[in-house]
């Protein structure tokens, strides 16, 4: 019989042979002009680094249901595969892992240099409560930043409408119609991530 566990460390999303799609919670300022738009507005800072989640669940515990400050838009972002594999193949892990990296200071020089950094934080359940296995948190900036914004993005949805509707199912005690409504998140092919510790 086939452990149908998911692995320790892996990327679920929502994806198509040539997209995927990641989530950010924003100010409404921010948010609803890049949804409208299609596009992130002049104001949204390409310089900073920006953290992408192909987790809703995450996304919702992120933001707790677009409850919290500055995050109450949280928009669904389909970028290019190109680009995000892209990403995935020059990004570093955040942290020093021993058997990842030669030693700290080899994961420092990759750290400086890289144009992207991954974190594995616990997934989420409907309840947002952690799980044993581990979802993809991406960090892009400098280069992978700007391209981001302004090639890979191909649309923008506000997706807030669809949190709440979700949560007030939820603490109506509607479980299965709530997860009825959750974006379907399969297995991303990417291959194994040896440099990223999956």
């Amino acid at each position: 019989m086939s452990d149908s566990r998911p692995p320790q460390r892996g990327i679920r999303a929502a994806h198509t042979d040539t997209s995927v799609t990641v989530y950010q919670a924003y100010a409404p300022r921010l948010g609803l002009p890049a949804a409208r738009d299609g596009r992130f507005p002049a104001a949204w800072k390409r310089e900073r680094m920006t953290w992408v989640k192909p987790s809703f669940l995450w996304m919702m515990y992120r933001c707790g249901w677009a409850t919290k400050a500055d995050q109450e838009t949280v928009l669904a972002v389909e970028i290019t595969r190109a680009g995000f594999d892209d990403a995935l193949r020059h990004a570093c892990l955040s942290h020093f892992e021993p058997g990842t990296h030669p030693d700290r200071a080899a994961w420092q020089r990759q750290l400086r240099e890289a144009p992207a950094r991954v974190q594995w934080d616990p997934e989420r359940d409907l309840h947002l409560n952690p799980l044993p296995h581990r979802s993809l948190q991406l960090g892009l900036s400098g280069r992978a930043s700007r391209a981001y914004a302004d090639e890979w993005t191909l649309s923008i949805r506000d997706v807030t409408p669809l949190a709440r509707t979700i949560h007030g199912l939820l603490q109506g005690g509607r479980q299965d119609a709530a997860r009825a409504l959750l974006p379907a998140e399969t297995p991303y092919p990417c291959g194994p991530l040896p440099h990223l510790g999956a």
